[in-house]
């Protein structure tokens, strides 16, 4: 049983499927219309993951040639680490805590103002792992660790989404999605920045291109060109053994271009599939509004944002790859741990923040919230790093602030007040959804 809850909610596409399904079967759809939005919206969701394998693959053949080239020597940012070392330890506990977290994240919505359905997935076991973690750490056992984990699960899943939604929505221009990814620190402090400091009018998206220049308009064609560009002067910097090691003894000058495009195939696949999962997923949900949670919202993936600004997705992601570069070479300087810039984190969690920050600063919005999303990309998992040594976690950390966050509160607040600090924490959470569930209006600006 606890193998088939891990393995559940291992499998995101088959979360956003059951969600699907339940909202159409609420809507009394037609035997072919379930099926088809059931198993379209599947689809879309893995043609959507696949993308962002591919995305990810590529980056991971970029990072240690990305290394070698800067010298850069440190701790990187691993969530699956420290979910493989909290499996081994409360490995039931979370499994369960998972489960009764999605179940509590569904309460807290039907009975809130935070209507937002939580559907990623990964994040949600990320978020188990370390709150099972801590909490165990803190003297939590039994039908109690679950309980209060459960519940502080499933608080962060209705809160992260309402924190980011006013600028989703300003991106989105309704609430029919909001954002599922656990960067809300990131996504909510980087967008509040480039308000002040941008220019909402002057849009990444619209950019002047000369006419000779033309191509530069086509996103696909600009995002092929700028990563061809990164990958061939990263290897050509790098130490040519190592590059033509990961080559696969192939020309590594070939094989950096080859790597480029690929890169922007799997951004192409990536929007494909998010159109896809949105035009079956939207239309499903209706029916979880009507019958089972009032207006509730589905929290997705980023890449679900990508589509509203495709320059800001690339600028969003340079501007936080100059962040974190910057912060780690200022972490030397400090009493805290070298983290290594993680390409993946940076590409996603900027790509976002991109889209976020040009909604609410246009293009210099987007440059200067992307390079503070860079640094606390660095600076959170920096300052989390000390707290997971305590816990048993020597040499890890995670890569999202989210989770840095959660992590550092909770860890500072078992380690100053024991299991009073946990208590504490859960009672201004139930007093702030208590509140909450007399104005049952949707969050707005």
């Amino acid at each position: 049983m606890m193998n088939f809850i891990y393995s559940f909610f291992n499998q995101p596409a088959i979360i956003i499927g059951l969600i699907a399904l339940i909202g159409l079967i609420a809507q009394k759809a037609s035997f072919s219309k379930i099926l088809t939005g059931t198993t379209k919206t599947i689809i879309g969701f893995l043609i959507m993951s696949l993308g962002g394998g591919i995305i990810a693959g590529s980056l991971e053949t970029l990072s240690p040639a990305f290394e070698n080239a800067f010298n850069v020597q440190g701790v990187i940012p691993n969530n699956e680490a420290v979910i493989g070392l909290a499996q081994d330890l409360l490995g039931t506990e979370m499994t369960i805590i998972m489960g009764l977290g999605f179940v509590f994240n569904i309460i807290l919505a039907r009975f809130t103002k935070y209507k937002y359905i939580f559907l990623t997935g990964h994040h949600v076991l990320f978020m188990a792992a370390l709150v099972t973690a801590v909490l165990g750490t803190a003297g939590f056992k039994g039908i109690e660790l679950i309980l209060i984990g459960s519940f502080l699960l499933g608080s962060a899943m209705v809160l992260s989404p309402a924190i980011v939604q006013p600028f989703y929505r300003k991106v989105t221009g309704s609430d029919d999605i909001a954002m599922g990814h656990f960067n809300a620190v990131s996504y909510s402090l980087t967008a509040l920045i480039a308000r002040y400091v941008g220019d909402e009018e002057k849009s990444t998206e619209d950019i002047n291109v000369p006419d000779k220049f033309g191509f530069f308009r086509d996103s696909t064609i600009t995002t092929a060109i700028v990563m061809v560009v990164i990958y061939l002067v990263v290897f050509l910097a790098a130490d040519s053994t190592l590059v033509t090691e990961l080559a696969g003894g192939d020309n590594y000058i070939m094989y950096a271009i080859v790597q480029g495009l690929t890169f922007t195939a799997g951004f192409v696949i990536v929007l494909q599939g998010v159109r896809m999962m949105l035009a079956e997923i939207i239309p499903a949900f209706q029916g979880i509004s009507e019958r089972i949670v009032p207006d509730a919202t589905p929290a997705l993936d980023v890449p679900a944002i990508f589509p509203y600004g495709q320059n800001a997705v690339i600028i969003g992601f340079f501007a936080a790859l100059v962040g974190g570069f910057a912060a780690f070479l200022v972490l030397p300087f400090t009493n805290l741990p070298l983290i290594i810039p993680g390409l993946i984190p940076l590409f996603f969690v900027g790509a976002g923040s991109g889209v976020l920050n040009n909604g609410q600063g246009g293009l210099r919005g987007t440059i200067i919230g992307g390079f503070v999303n860079g640094v606390s990309l660095i600076l959170l998992p920096a300052l989390m790093l000390p707290l997971l040594g305590d816990l048993g976690f020597a040499n890890t950390t995670f890569g999202d602030t989210d989770f840095a966050t959660v992590g550092i509160i909770l860890g500072y607040l078992s380690q100053l007040f024991g299991k009073v600090g946990i208590y504490g924490l859960v009672i201004l959470l139930l007093a702030l959804f208590g509140y909450s569930a007399s104005k049952p209006a949707k969050v707005s600006n």
